[in-house]
């Protein structure tokens, strides 16, 4: 078979970290004889080329090459795509690894829409990841019609004949950014670019002891002399005007803004600080014209221009100011319609734990140049933010806690501005009622089991800021019963901290099972009817198990009953002789791994009936366990105070 894809690995001592990504693409679906893992060691000094050749020499399909060390990811790399064999060529790092069918979907994806570029959606373990570009597939995307900008990590798949087509390499030595060089010049010069975001394909990893190269301090000057290049790229590929302006910007606003706003600047020694922005203002004065910050939000726009004035002190006290601008996130009603749990919420900025406010009415355009002092920078901004709320917006991810996966929900906003101080200042309150379908997640496909968290993340004022659905204190938390929908076992739950989250077929308990008594369950004939408080959108299909040495399963019925559901089901009285056998209900029973949940109750035929009685179970040993310890507590009391009546 030709092989589709081969997946190029630079190494340089990851220890332990490579298990993880061994093991991953060990897992992929993707026929063994379809992809090759190629390994390129760039002279470790741990134990992890005799791993790698050991590997190598059970697995034919992988690849080891050792090499002097280069400094860098560059050359590895390099070395990887002269060996490969595959149509395509995967980067991953050593400290990362992917989804079990990243390289199978990947690979089917670019194929079917002709794709030079495939990007797969990244889940960020301990690290930040694009969020923007997978909110839905791209079959077809461009720098001018998504945000393809926003990801220059080479953690992708490249058609090989399209590298060797343009003669495109990455650059080699010991130096920062030369992913950026590379992929900006893949996406100004690919045919087309694909982006995958209904599977997480690629995991992106945060190391315990953070020594990860992309997090190791670097030196500003030589950062910015290598960050000259990729601008040098897209000069090169684009000419002046819009387009020029918007890709160059996404360098300024990451690369050199955001290095100087709020915590991220104020954590960095303070000698550290200045060399940056001597260096940061040296590209922007050198190389940005003005359309380039014109582009960005006013508070972006605000730190840019001082920083193009010189004016660092203030950059330092704009960035104190920002610090202490949190994003406040409350749930309300959370409730389940039409086999959807609906959850309504609202979210503002606040500033030292008190709502934030804002001048009422609108400001008219900002004045030009930058502000004479940060009092009138903040002014700006606080102004700039009332006359944008219009176009602020509030979404509802879950992101699940094992893998980070997240996946965006529908929801509906409505904007309030709210007056306080006598009407001369307002809050403004997001309000919004966010969708959450458990059978399907983003473009349709069903969500993993697993532990979800309510995430809100609002882009207002020039920020974006992200944060978990909550905290409610104790006395205040209500949330929706569980539900059984699309045989899925949803649970809504509030965390210890009292944040929102979601338990998706995992949970057992906290079902509100317990609270079924004997006496609740009623039997006529051969007919078991017992109300149970979990909520589901229509007449659904479940199994009723009799446990006992030979299990009996018989079909089910769970119906809607109020704001719960009942379960009918048709007993075999006849097997019923003998110990009392307990309930347990099977929500989805064509499920391939069938999931009982015990219910409190047993059954047993006794005096020409059916019985329905408390099982005998650890529960019942455990209380009478309880019971004797008090008897023989109280004995032996009792004989300490004779021994102590007779000794006086």
């Amino acid at each position: 078979m030709p092989v589709k894809v081969s997946v190029i690995v630079p190494v340089y001592n990851p220890g332990i970290y490579i298990e993880d990504c061994v093991s991953s693409l060990l897992r992929q679906s993707l026929p063994p004889d379809e992809y090759e893992m190629i390994f390129v060691d760039d002279g470790s000094t741990d134990a992890t080329p005799a791993r790698l050749d050991a590997l190598a020499a059970e697995n034919p399909r992988v690849k080891v090459i050792h090499q002097e060390p280069s400094g860098w990811s560059g050359k590895p790399r390099n070395v990887g795509i002269a060996a490969s064999e595959g149509e395509y060529v995967m980067f991953v790092d050593n400290d990362d690894y992917l989804g079990d069918e990243a390289l199978e979907r990947m690979y089917d994806y670019g194929v079917a829409n002709g794709a030079d570029v495939v990007i797969g959606k990244m889940a960020g373990k301990g690290r930040g990841v694009p969020v923007e570009l997978f909110r839905r597939n791209r079959p077809r995307a461009s720098v001018e019609n998504a945000p393809l900008i926003d990801s220059l990590t080479p953690h992708k798949m490249f058609r090989r004949a399209f590298l060797d087509d343009i003669g495109l390499r990455f650059p080699e030595g010991r130096r920062r950014l030369e992913d950026h060089v590379f992929v900006t010049e893949a996406f100004l010069r690919a045919d087309n670019v694909s982006v995958l975001s209904d599977y997480v394909c690629y995991y992106h990893v945060k190391r315990e002891d953070a020594s990860n190269a992309g997090f190791q301090r670097f030196d500003p000057a030589g950062y910015f002399k290598n960050l000259r290049e990729a601008l040098d790229v897209v000069e090169r590929y684009t000419e002046p005007g819009a387009v020029r302006d918007r890709l160059q910007r996404r360098w300024l606003r990451i690369e050199m803004v955001e290095r100087m706003r709020g915590r991220r600047l104020l954590d960095a020694p303070e000698d550290y600080r200045k060399e940056l922005f001597e260096e940061i203002r040296e590209v922007v004065v050198e190389r940005f014209g003005p359309g380039v910050a014109a582009g960005l939000p006013l508070t972006q726009r605000t730190i840019a221009g001082l920083i193009a004035a010189d004016r660092f002190d203030d950059v330092v006290a704009f960035a104190e100011w920002e610090s202490s601008v949190a994003l406040s996130a409350e749930p309300g009603s959370i409730r389940w319609e039409d086999g959807t749990l609906k959850i309504d919420l609202s979210a503002e900025y606040r500033v030292g734990g008190q709502p934030m406010t804002f001048p009422a009415g609108p400001s008219g355009a900002a004045p030009a140049g930058p502000p004479k002092d940060v009092a009138e920078a903040i002014g700006r901004v606080g102004a700039d933010t009332v006359d944008q709320f219009g176009k602020a917006t509030v979404d509802l991810l879950l992101r699940e806690r094992a893998s980070s996966a997240q996946y965006f929900q529908p929801v509906e906003v409505t904007r309030e501005i709210v007056p306080v101080e006598g009407g001369e200042q307002v809050r403004l309150v997001l309000r919004a009622t966010a969708t959450v379908d458990p059978a399907t997640a983003a473009d349709g496909t069903a969500p993993d089991s697993g532990l979800w968290d309510a995430r809100v993340r609002v882009r207002l004022g020039g920020w974006t800021k992200e944060g978990r659905l909550g905290p409610v204190p104790r006395k205040g938390r209500a949330a929706a019963s569980a539900g059984v929908v699309a045989g899925r076992v949803v649970l809504p739950y509030w965390t210890d901290r009292g944040n929102l989250a979601l338990d998706l077929d995992r949970a057992s308990k906290r079902l509100g099972l317990s609270a079924l008594a004997p006496e609740d369950v009623t039997v006529t004939g051969d007919r078991l009817r017992a109300p149970l408080p979990l909520y589901v959108p229509g007449d659904t299909e479940a199994l009723l198990r009799l446990t006992g040495p030979t299990p009996t399963d018989v079909p089910a019925t769970l119906s809607p009953d109020g704001s719960g559901a009942h379960l009918e089901a048709t007993l075999a009285v006849g097997d019923l002789k003998g110990p009392a056998r307990q309930l347990a209900l099977c929500p989805a029973p064509t499920a391939d791994e069938r999931r009982f949940l015990a219910l409190p109750v047993a059954v047993r035929t006794g005096a020409g009936s059916v019985q329905v009685v408390r099982p005998a179970g650890p529960g019942a040993v455990r209380q009478l366990a309880r019971t004797v310890r008090r008897i023989l507590g109280r004995i032996r009391a009792k004989a300490a105070a004779v021994i102590k009546a007779r000794r006086t």
